[in-house]
């Protein structure tokens, strides 16, 4: 059975600069600097967060830490949830290949928020937040089609798709709509990222779920959500 790290998220005040998974605030770069940017607007990207590439769960991956990044701006930039759309990016370092989408040098940029209300304020303010992760480590059931699951019954798929849930890196994805991995490749779930059980505000749709894969080197990574 494949292992998966649990993630429990505690808000920080102080901002972290070790090279550990964690939430918002701003990347601990392994090497240059790559802020990605987006195709649309040609902005930077909003990140997300960084994940240690933890060899026991990814044995022999080349790249050590991955950083993640999505398109968020005022206004409404579709093709967020799409692996190769131009609004996202998985930033694997260090990496013998390109990122695949354009990057600038720069250190600091557009970072994660939650919707907070302000006295005075007739709206909710978006505020810039950072989170430690605390990872727990559990054994969770191999991945299995929905083909396979078609002839499951709904007793069995619960029990499954209870047994793949919540937020975590490293496991099995739980689709939300249907298999979906970037592409014919070989992929292996990094993160996946529930936008209901989390502290800070994402968009991935109406209670989406987001997922990040690494290609079995460890040298790329794609991102994806589904929403219901």
């Amino acid at each position: 059975m494949p292992f998966r790290d649990e993630i429990q998220f505690t808000a920080v005040a102080v901002p972290i600069t070790e090279a550990v998974t964690k939430f918002g605030g701003q990347p601990v770069w392994h090497g240059a600097p790559q802020w990605p940017i987006s195709r649309a607007t040609g902005n930077p990207m909003r990140f997300i967060c960084q994940v240690a590439i933890d060899e026991k769960l990814f044995p022999g991956s080349y790249g050590r830490m991955a950083y993640i990044f999505i398109t968020d701006e005022n206004e409404y930039v579709d093709g967020t949830w799409e692996p190769n759309g131009g609004e996202n990016a998985v930033v694997i370092q260090p990496s013998l290949l390109d990122v695949g989408t354009p990057t600038s040098p720069q250190m600091t940029g557009p970072t994660l928020y939650d919707m907070v209300e302000i006295p005075g304020k007739d709206r909710l303010v978006p505020i810039e937040r950072e989170y430690a992760a605390t990872m727990t480590t559990a054994e969770e059931p191999q991945f299995q089609t929905v083909d396979i699951r078609s002839s499951w019954s709904g007793e069995e798929n619960g029990r499954y798709a209870e047994a793949l849930e919540g937020n975590k890196v490293g496991g099995a994805p739980i689709f939300l709509q249907g298999d979906e991995f970037p592409d014919e490749g070989e992929w292996t779930l990094l993160l996946q990222l529930d936008s209901v059980n989390v502290p800070f505000s994402v968009n991935f749709g109406d209670a989406g779920i987001a997922y990040a894969f690494i290609d079995k080197e460890g040298q790329t990574g794609k991102f994806l959500w589904q929403c219901l």
